[in-house]
């Protein structure tokens, strides 16, 4: 049997009129109310009817989502956390993999009345799909955009924070010969990390043992690590710009017989899947995959609604992880 609002009005505890009222987007629904009726949907595998809320509202009831890769674990939690948040207010993704705009399916997407929002997640060419969107109208929100002037309507993490909290870990621990694996210098989140890290030895009078750039790839880890080693020379940590940087140090330690992290700490970014199945666990600083995509959703929703006409970035708190990899310095 077709589960209905009446459903989840039962099973969150509350009326058909607050239900209501949360997969229409109302501000006056408590949080911790609408947070009850999200689950009770959830729990019921409750879809509202798209097409019946599509021909009263005049609107498609499809979110466009650009992204310039899925072969990478964050961004494919984020779109996944996209979808079953937008899900439950009733709409649908379509989703482009494109390197910039005008090419596969990008252009198609942003074409009049195909779309009632789009979500940018990493874009490379964001001015253009800003000038593209605005003119046809189109409300949207940027998750992990490059350019600062474009924050007004985007989501991003605290990567400086991150940057910071990952080296002030390995302080704490005692070790002051710490290396920084960068990833590509075209992103705007490789740069804040870096600042963090600099930072946080800066607080403490230190140099870093050796900041390298390259791109977030496990071979760029890898070969680093090799370098080292053959030069006989090893930071005691090293804080690595994403966890497939991390990975490759990781593997050439192992490779050349030195313990992680009994004789070099490491540090990942990011909190890929495969971090907690490593062995040793990977100690990581954890972008909230959900909490980003439900920051994005809720102020996409409220563009298209009109219920936000002045932009608010939003930025969110990483969080360290802490795992085996990490070890204070005897």
């Amino acid at each position: 049997m077709k589960v209905s609002i009446f459903d989840v009005a039962k099973k969150s505890g509350l009326s058909v009129v607050t239900v209501s009222r949360v997969l229409n987007g109302a501000e006056t629904v408590r949080e911790k109310n609408r947070q009850k009726v999200l689950e009770a949907m959830k729990e019921l595998d409750y879809r509202p009817n798209a097409a019946a809320r599509s021909l009263a509202s005049g609107k498609t009831g499809i979110i466009g989502v650009i992204v310039t890769t899925l072969q990478d674990s964050f961004f494919d939690q984020v779109v996944k956390e996209l979808n079953e948040v937008l899900a439950l207010r009733g709409y649908f993704l379509a989703i482009s993999i494109t390197t910039g705009i005008g090419s596969d399916g990008s252009h198609y997407l942003i074409q009049e009345d195909r779309v009632d929002g789009m979500i940018l997640l990493s874009p490379m060419e964001e001015d253009n799909y800003i000038v593209e969107l605005k003119r046809r109208g189109i409300p949207y929100v940027l998750i992990d955009n490059q350019k600062p002037e474009n924050d007004s309507f985007s989501v991003m993490i605290d990567n400086f924070k991150g940057g910071y909290a990952a080296t002030k870990h390995l302080l704490d621990l005692g070790h002051t010969s710490i290396a920084h694996l960068c990833g590509g210098e075209m992103f705007r989140s490789t740069r804040e990390r870096r600042s963090g890290f600099l930072q946080a030895l800066s607080e403490q009078g230190l140099e870093p043992f050796e900041v390298v750039h390259g791109d977030f790839g496990i071979a760029f880890g890898y070969d680093t690590c090799k370098r080292w080693i053959s030069e006989g020379r090893l930071p005691t940590a090293v804080f690595a710009g994403d966890d497939n940087i991390a990975l490759g140090v990781m593997n050439a330690l192992m490779q050349a017989g030195i313990s992680v992290p009994d004789q070099v700490t490491v540090v990942g970014f990011d909190d890929h899947y495969i971090a907690s199945e490593l062995r040793p666990r990977l100690t990581t600083v954890q972008q909230p995959a959900d909490r980003i995509a439900l920051a994005a959703a809720d102020m996409l929703l409220k563009r298209i609604d009109g219920r936000m006409k002045r932009g608010a970035g939003q930025r969110i708190d990483p969080v360290l992880m802490i795992r085996e990899t990490t070890v204070r310095k005897e």
